[in-house]
């Protein structure tokens, strides 16, 4: 049997902490052999939620940990003075190479500066961004940045496309990915003074498939693989995308209620409509991977039940088995020797 790939899952993170994330964990083990989760948080807690599953032998372990950083703290005061937090334990496995990856559902702050602070950056990767794949027509895009870099550069910016089309293609399985960024306006004259400095660049770089710009309206219909945004940009835009998206499916599911005729319609178009309605449901892409640090980590939503969770521990498989972080740093060689 190949070595398991394993995956430290902050246990006392997120609105519905411990109990939908140990639930996650479980069923995330029970769907793939391939990985081994260590849940960190509370022990008796942990234990508790544990005990009410029939869990696969040597997959899951706990590991103990008595503080927990809540969503209000500022971040890097309590990255510091929490040590025995379940963000602080488990990132710590991350970088001494106990583990591959770590997840959390909690404070994204804390995530975002643990991960640069613990974790640390790949040499060359300037700014690690975070980002979430989001539905459109033609399959997914990766939005990259979304929340990790609001002011960023150019040069970020360049770099943010180079380790998206990388992401792309070796986990999504997308040849020769599309790349956009994000404007007011299709004309390369167009927008603020970040994005005309960083078109020329996307323009020039040979190693990425450069579209142009895109419209936000534009983004839906999956005119991109890979959207590159300023991390103010990309979070509104991502924002937007889940209001809509949970709109949808309320006054879909209204709509079909309302009388005896639309719930008779609804039961003959259920199949059909239930797999269509299912693209807009975020939670099955998992969580938002911080790219670019020296192992995975991936935040997933505050509000996150456990089918979130799960997807987020099985997303991190095919990152370690394409050994997304090793072409990174070839990427970044590759740059510092242009």
């Amino acid at each position: 049997m190949n070595e398991l790939i394993k995956v430290a899952v902050d246990a006392m993170g997120g609105d519905n902490a411990p109990a939908e994330i140990v639930k996650g964990a479980v069923e995330a083990v029970q769907e793939s052999k391939k990985i081994k989760v260590f849940l960190v948080g509370r022990e008796e807690a942990v234990r508790v939620e544990l005990a009410k599953y029939t869990v696969p032998e040597g997959q899951i372990e706990i590991v103990n940990a008595t503080e927990v950083i809540e969503t209000a703290e500022p971040p890097v005061a309590a990255i510091r003075s929490k040590k025995d937090s379940s963000i602080v334990k488990g990132m710590k496995l991350v970088k001494e190479g106990a583990c591959d990856a770590f997840v959390s559902a909690g404070s994204s702050g804390a995530v975002l500066v643990g991960g640069q602070v613990l974790v640390g950056r790949i040499k060359g990767v300037e700014r690690p961004p975070l980002a979430p794949l989001i539905p459109t027509s033609k399959g997914v895009a990766l939005l990259i940045d979304c929340g990790a870099n609001v002011d960023a550069r150019a040069s970020h910016l360049l770099q943010f496309a180079r380790i998206g089309s990388i992401y792309m293609k070796h986990v999504m399985g997308v040849n020769d990915p599309r790349v956009g960024i994000v404007n007011i306006g299709a004309e390369e004259e167009k927008g603020n003074a970040l994005v005309k400095e960083t078109f020329p660049m996307l323009k020039a770089c040979d190693d990425i498939h450069f579209i142009g710009s895109v419209e936000a309206r534009d983004i839906p219909s999956g005119v991109a693989d890979v959207i590159v945004c300023e991390a103010f940009v990309g979070n509104v835009i991502l924002k937007m995308y889940e209001g809509v998206g949970s709109m949808m499916l309320h006054e879909v599911k209204q709509g079909m209620l309302s009388s005896l005729r639309s719930k008779i319609g609804a039961l003959l178009l259920k199949p059909a409509l239930k797999k269509t309605l299912k693209k807009f449901d975020l939670e099955q892409y998992g969580g938002a991977p911080l790219l670019g640090l020296n192992g995975l980590v991936v935040k997933t939503h505050g509000s996150s039940k456990a089918v979130e969770i799960k997807n987020s521990i099985l997303q991190c498989i095919a990152f370690q088995e394409q050994k997304i972080n090793e072409k990174i740093k070839e990427q970044t060689v590759r740059e510092e020797k242009a």
